[in-house]
């Protein structure tokens, strides 16, 4: 096989077929008995006489004709004729309806502009047709490739694409959101491997300039965006720090010039609105209202609103952001099966950890600290209401990145669901591979822990440079909180910065021998490991208390080491994974592993907490099944509690 499983049947399938028009129907699609009588007129368009026309694609041979324009006579006929589709799965839960919104919209009238008037459609969904002598003199209808597997070909090869709604076709689409994130995950993996493969450099220079810009915004563009959008919350965050924790800050403040901003007040309130997202969600009001009143599209929005959407869209702007960029660093994309099963399921605490640590919950916690760091430096935004419209939309995307997981998760805040996933959590999470036979990434937490890092292994020098410097923002970090300490804030000098890296270490290799020593040992020295982190507990916290009592040290310095300690550990971490060849020579990937393995195991704690103490209460996950689910789903819930009583009893 040379390329992925999917791509490689088709392209084996189309050899058996017969006739001129192929329809790629997938499995999850489905079909109308009125719709299959229009058929006849949707065939129509492939051998309808148009007359010759010059090809408008693209310009193949510019110094065929004075103005550049190539002439090249065919027959206007399209080559992929693009069909409308029917989400038919809108009604199983809140995620499913916003999807099949989002669908709705995009299908419809994104499709209908995309093909006229922007000539920038490709092939979009199972339900085109293609012209199948067209694409079986030219490779198939799918590119038969490791990492792209797209309809280019198609234009590149002087194809029209056009979307004609003859007829419109079911399709089931996710309904989880597991298998949402899964989707996105493998569409912006595909869109990064557009952004560096030949075919959409060859395309560029190919259109002309105004297709050009159509043709980058409705594809790769729109993931770019989305990755610059993440980038700015962190450029302007350390930003911002950089400015408090450098003293250039309170110098500003000091100028009368700055000092009444309400003209910034202002524009900040106008500019929150727009932060919203409401501009985004104006396709699908359009849609909605043209085809069904616009009383009903607003309505279907405010139920959005209520029903959590933006909390939705937030998460999965992460989703695009983190493996688009991956992508672009280090490529490797690779197809995922998301399964598309109609069964809304529970989805384990672990499985929801080992989807999105990396791609969410890191860069979470990251913005938290940052956002709470400059809480406490920063004076730029003392007036409560203009640090609560410069913050708010930050705030509500770390809160989205940490908690969507379980507020979108059936049964998320039910009590016995969450004894289980503890359960399961632990088991997961302390499950080592004595044996060295390699177990599955959802039985041991070193298997999973090792796949995340499969993407490092297709990077070049540049992806590992720009690892590398990336990593070195927490070191930054670290420099400058160093300074803000009590017994630091006179002293300058270069060895305060060198003697806090000498304590970071030396914790780091006490906590790192701990976690070896807790892990590598059998059984019955475990009593003995526990009792020594006891005792080593015990003396670190007298030590402390002994600094607090001699003023040397205060709470705010206690919570700014611990602040200092994780964000510098964590940049040592990702340095080293990034240099695993190198550090596996000098014998101490252990000891990385088992750093790992605790910062996993406190971020899986920290979001475990709030989880529970909502668990708690019965009225939580009553309102997280009646507001996010049809009622033929709680129904079910209800009743599988009932039976489950009674079998318990």
């Amino acid at each position: 096989m040379i390329g992925e499983g999917k791509p490689e049947n088709q392209n084996h399938a189309i050899i058996f077929t017969r006739g001129e028009a192929l329809q790629t129907i997938d499995m999850n699609q489905d079909n109308y008995m009125e719709e299959a009588f229009k058929m006849r007129n949707l065939l129509q368009e492939f051998v309808k006489d148009h007359g010759d026309v010059k090809s408008p694609a693209i310009n193949l041979n510019p110094s065929s004709s004075r103005d550049g324009t190539a002439s090249i006579p065919r027959k206007k006929s399209p080559t992929i004729l693009g069909l409308r589709e029917h989400i038919f799965t809108g009604s199983v839960s809140s995620l499913a309806w916003f999807m099949s919104n989002q669908e709705n919209s995009f299908v419809t009238l994104g499709q209908r502009v995309l093909a006229n008037p922007l000539k920038v459609r490709f092939h979009y969904g199972h339900p085109d047709v293609f012209d199948r002598l067209f694409h079986l003199t030219r490779g198939g209808v799918s590119k038969a490739s490791k990492t792209i597997n797209l309809s280019f070909n198609s234009i590149l090869r002087e194809g029209r694409i056009t979307h004609h709604e003859y007829i419109q076709v079911g399709k089931g689409r996710d309904v989880g959101l597991n298998q949402i994130s899964m989707f996105e995950a493998k569409i912006a993996n595909g869109s990064g491997e557009q952004t560096l493969s030949r075919d959409l450099y060859r395309l560029g220079h190919r259109f002309d300039f105004f297709r050009m810009l159509s043709c980058y915004f409705t594809t790769v563009g729109f993931y770019f965006c989305s990755m610059l959008t993440v980038l700015t919350v962190y450029v302007f965050l350390y930003g911002r720090l950089y400015l408090a924790l450098s003293g250039l800050e309170e110098e500003m403040w000091n100028h009368p010039a700055i000092h009444d901003t309400e003209a910034l007040q202002a524009a900040i309130a106008s500019q929150s609105i727009v932060q919203m997202g409401f501009l985004m969600a104006m396709p699908m009001i359009m849609v909605i209202g043209l085809e069904r009143g616009f009383h009903n599209a607003l309505f279907d929005f405010v139920l959005m609103q209520l029903q959590l959407a933006p909390v939705f869209f937030t998460f999965q702007l992460g989703t695009k952001a983190h493996y688009y960029g991956r992508t672009l660093m280090h490529g490797g994309a690779k197809y995922i099966a998301t399964g598309r099963g109609f069964v809304v399921f529970h989805a384990k605490f672990a499985e929801n950890y080992r989807m999105y640590s990396r791609s969410h919950f890191v860069k979470a916690f990251e913005l938290a600290i940052l956002l709470l760091m400059y809480h406490m430096f920063g004076r730029a935004y003392m007036g409560a209401v203009t640090y609560l419209l410069i913050t708010f939309s930050i705030w509500f995307m770390v809160g989205s990145w940490l908690f969507a997981p379980f507020l979108f998760n059936p049964s998320g805040f039910e009590w016995h669901k969450i004894v289980e996933d503890w359960e399961h959590w632990t088991k997961w999470i302390y499950e080592y591979d004595y044996l060295g036979i390699g177990a599955l990434p959802e039985k041991s937490w070193e298997s999973w822990w090792e796949k995340e890092q499969e993407h490092l292994q297709h990077s070049d020098a540049l992806g590992f440079m720009l690892e590398i410097v990336l990593a070195s923002r927490f070191f930054i970090f670290q420099y400058m909180l160093v300074y803000k300490l009590t017994p630091f804030e006179d002293n300058h000098s270069i060895w305060v910065y060198v003697a806090s890296w000498l304590v970071i270490l030396i914790i780091m290799l006490i906590v790192t021998i701990l976690g070896w020593a807790s892990r590598g040992l059998g059984k019955s020295s475990q009593f003995v490991c526990r009792i020594t982190k006891i005792f080593m507990f015990l003396a670190f916290l007298a030590i402390l208390i002994t600094l607090m009592c001699l003023r040397l040290l205060t709470f705010k310095d206690i919570f700014l080491c611990m602040i200092s300690f994780i964000l510098t550990g964590w940049g040592i971490l990702l340095i080293s994974q990034a240099c695993k060849q190198w550090i596996q020579r000098l014998w101490i990937w252990s000891s990385v592993r088992t750093l790992a393995w605790g910062y996993d195991l406190l971020m899986g704690f920290l979001l475990f907490i709030p989880v529970g103490l909502l668990a708690w209460f019965p009225f939580v996950s009553e309102f997280q099944t009646r507001i996010l689910f049809n009622q033929a789903f709680s129904r079910g819930l209800q009743i599988s509690h009932i039976i489950g009583g009674q079998s318990s009893t």
